[in-house]
């Protein structure tokens, strides 16, 4: 091999050499020094953490959906209250649109019926992470909460209020709670005895079961005492008011929301302590006749104002435990009280509470 081949090869040598040796330093630097910024970039389909847990402020006062800060991102399941169906289908929608990292699914429980004490089971079972009530915590599940090694917390969002149904050709002003107490004991039974035509009276009722409704309707209305044997029972609100549609003398108590804009069936005014008649929807009267073109408004005002005897408050229901299901569940709550969420909530036929 002659002098000036050995001497190509002999730099062409010492350059991979060199080249090597640079690769491996910067190795070693990239290795233990600080990263390129795209090594910083998420996986794809992954976020960016939140730079600090979200807090829930009961005080603040926020316009949109958008405008929440710090929103924690996540799946966040939830159930409970049949109550609540509305607002489901009319707020949570928007949510998803506007916030969709603010992940929501509703679950049922596999075998009992949906229901404001069948959500906070669940929750409390590790099932859900946050429940929908019509009524508020009861004593045993706050204990049960503490053994668990948290407690609940009851958030209010929304007004709502029960509302009693009867058949339109049935002609009566209205019922004082006494007389509507009476009626589901079986002590009247004739509609001729609260003014009435001489018409048997059947009343309808959902089962107590897990049901934030009848809870309330128990605690306030029947004080404490069973249904009596004339009660018959219904699976569901729909099943219940065609059955007092299509029956003379039937009545029928639910959300006020499923009972005052219906068409087959008439909402009447209720009496409290005062017995002055108030009735649940917004005057003058809408008659059946000219349903559906137009429909009948709830009495907002009388709700807000407790002047509606039967009037209550609607909760997301929390785990406050300091882990994510605390925080995307109070998100949620905070979502609803902001001014587009309590607008919606307003669209979904129940009275804002701000």
């Amino acid at each position: 091999m002659s002098l000036k081949n050995e001497t190509t090869i002999l730099v062409l040598t010492v350059l991979v050499t060199v080249s090597l040796a640079g690769g491996i330093i910067w190795g070693l630097i990239r290795g233990f020094g600080t990263p390129f910024a795209a090594d910083n970039l998420p996986l794809e389909g992954t976020s960016s953490p939140s730079q600090a847990p979200y807090r829930f402020d009961p005080e603040a006062r926020i316009g949109s959906f958008a405008e929440v800060s710090n929103l924690p991102s996540g799946l966040a399941t939830y159930g409970g209250s049949t109550t609540w169906a509305p607002i489901r289908g009319t707020v949570d929608p928007v949510i998803q649109m506007v916030l969709p990292q603010f992940k929501l699914r509703y679950t049922q429980h596999p075998t009992r019926p949906s229901g404001s004490g069948t959500g906070i089971e669940m929750m409390l079972d590790n099932q859900l992470v946050f429940a929908q009530s019509s009524r508020s915590i009861r004593e045993e599940e706050q204990q049960k909460a503490q053994q668990l090694g948290f407690t609940l917390k009851a958030i209010p969002v929304a007004l709502d209020g029960i509302a009693v149904a009867v058949n339109p050709d049935l002609n009566i002003p209205g019922l004082t709670l006494t007389q509507l107490k009476e009626i589901y004991t079986g002590a009247i039974w004739n509609w001729s005895q609260v003014g009435g035509p001489d018409v048997e009276i059947v009343p309808y009722s959902r089962r107590p079961e897990n049901s934030g409704t009848i809870e309330f309707f128990m605690q306030n209305v029947m004080g404490g005492e069973a249904f009596g044997s004339n009660v018959q029972f219904m699976p569901s609100t729909t099943l219940a008011l065609r059955e007092v549609g299509s029956r003379l003398g039937g009545i029928y108590y639910a959300s006020a929301p499923e009972i005052v804009g219906q068409c087959s069936v008439t909402p009447i005014a209720i009496a409290g302590k005062s017995d002055r008649l108030i009735p649940p929807y917004r005057e003058p009267f809408v008659p059946p006749q000219d349903c559906p073109n137009r429909r009948n408004q709830l009495n907002a005002a009388a709700f807000q104002s407790g002047e509606y005897p039967l009037t209550r408050r609607l909760f997301v229901i929390i785990k406050e435990n300091g882990q994510i299901d605390q925080q995307l569940a109070e998100a949620y709550a905070a979502l609803l009280l902001t001014e587009q969420g309590q607008a919606l909530i307003e669209q979904a036929g129940f009275v804002r509470i701000r």
